[in-house]
């Protein structure tokens, strides 16, 4: 009889925002097509670790499964991820899964991303709207611009732009590239144009694009290929341009 083939998993472990952090590794029943979550799901049914000790089941987060929620980001291998995209067979052995670094950590695998919600609130990241009543179809959009603003819209805020971006940490209030990414989408709205100088004012704010180090880290690692980059040079030249409507207040003369 052949013997099973196994995965083995080194994992970054912390039983809670306050305790130190620890390796246990973990060998899991291969299986042709296995992602990530897979293997994570195999240690909760049973979490015995690789030395036979039976242990706690590893904490992680997830939702949709299909790179849709931005709930299961972690760091694979050294790159921050999706765990749901990332397949076994696609990965070095062993591998090593961790927490990402930029975020508290709640427990094992899971992060607080709630710095990501409050940048986007700084740049008032959603469109006012009146009341919630049915106000009807909005705007027409030019296709041209609906196409790229439809790129930009897949932001799932899975955190992962932040993870690679080195100048977003705890000793930096940089909001990162996913909000004013963000930004960027609503003013292009028709409708979110009307509040276009309030982003902008949120984005000059401290911690807002100005710290930017042009690393193009988040770029490379985006799950859904966002042209972040192109978004921050475009509030760059934006936020400059309300600078001077500030300085001239030529956004109160009529």
């Amino acid at each position: 009889m052949a013997e099973q083939k196994t995965v083995t998993f080194i994992i970054t472990r912390q039983d809670g925002p306050d305790s130190a952090p620890y390796e246990e590794t973990f060998e899991v029943p291969y299986r042709t097509n296995m992602n990530v979550i897979s293997g994570l799901m195999e240690i909760r049914k049973n979490p015995v670790n690789a030395k036979g000790e039976k242990t706690t089941p590893v904490q992680w987060d997830m939702n949709c499964l299909e790179e849709v929620c931005g709930a299961c980001s972690m760091v694979i291998n050294g790159t921050p991820r999706q765990s749901c995209a990332a397949l076994v067979d696609e990965l070095e052995t062993p591998i090593r899964l961790a927490p990402m670094a930029t975020f508290p950590v709640v427990r094992d695998l899971i992060v607080d991303r709630e710095r990501m919600f409050d940048a986007l609130k700084q740049v008032k990241a959603w469109i006012p709207i009146d009341g919630t009543h049915d106000l009807g179809p909005g705007p027409r959009m030019p296709e041209k611009k609906r196409q790229w603003a439809y790129e930009l819209s897949k932001c799932m805020t899975c955190g992962v732009c932040l993870e690679a971006c080195p100048n977003v940490n705890d000793k930096s209030d940089f909001i990162g590239p996913a909000a004013i990414s963000q930004a960027r989408l609503f003013n292009s709205h028709p409708t979110g144009d009307m509040n276009k100088s309030e982003r902008l004012e949120g984005l000059m704010e401290d911690g807002g694009v100005s710290g930017c180090g042009n690393s193009q880290n988040c770029v490379q690692v985006c799950p859904k290929g966002i042209p972040l980059t192109t978004s921050i040079a475009a509030m760059n030249r934006a936020t400059n341009i309300q600078a001077f409507k500030n300085f001239f207040g030529s956004d109160n003369a009529h």
